[in-house]
């Protein structure tokens, strides 16, 4: 069975995204200070970089995919431009269905209205016994590791206080969290720890 992991930036008191998204800020106000690291020090970091984008399949919220609720607006094709960076299958939990976009460089975005275990489902077989990765917003990183669905938490974690916005580890019960590795620099920690089942 494939491995699930999960790589997620958040700032130091909790939040992965800022307040008040919006169109224009999807990370909400401020939210994209969490990943300035991948875009000013990404030699640095090429190793984590590239276990970020190696999973098979991923798995996202609708919010990671686009704002708002209700019915899609079929001609947003997403927040990640014409070649988002998955290069693989990616499955988006919705309670509106939408027929798969495809783009270029491999993603294919495929919309799951059977909540997050036919997500995981899905991924699981798209990714052929490779990794699949549940990759946010905080929502459904919560959502999986409230279900015991997440073996790998890898943490992002940037030196700035957001204040106010989406926090990670609300309603998940008492994880048992084992520490693996810590690296970084003065921009970002990288923590990741297993969690046993």
């Amino acid at each position: 069975m494939s491995k699930v992991t999960c790589d997620i930036g958040m700032s130091v008191d909790g939040y992965v995204a800022g307040p008040d998204q919006r169109l224009d800020q999807p990370l909400g106000e401020n939210g994209e200070r969490l990943h300035r690291w991948m875009f000013e020090e990404a030699d640095a970091h090429a190793d984590v970089i590239e276990a970020i984008t190696a999973a098979g399949a991923f798995v996202m919220g609708r919010n990671m995919f686009a704002s708002g609720r209700g019915e899609w607006d079929l001609e947003w094709k997403g927040w990640w431009g014409e070649e988002p960076p998955y290069h693989a299958p990616v499955f988006v939990l919705t309670h509106h269905p939408r027929e798969p976009v495809p783009m270029k460089g491999g993603t294919t975005f495929n919309f799951v209205t059977g909540g997050i275990e036919s997500a995981l489902e899905h991924a699981r077989e798209a990714a052929g016994g490779q990794e699949v990765a549940i990759c946010g917003g905080a929502q459904t990183v919560n959502q999986y590791l409230a279900a015991g669905l997440i073996d790998e938490l890898r943490l992002h974690i940037a030196p700035i206080v957001l204040g106010a916005g989406e926090r990670l580890f609300t309603g998940v019960g008492d994880l048992r969290l084992e520490p693996a590795a810590v690296s970084g620099t003065g921009m970002v920690t990288h923590v990741t720890y297993r969690i046993p089942r």
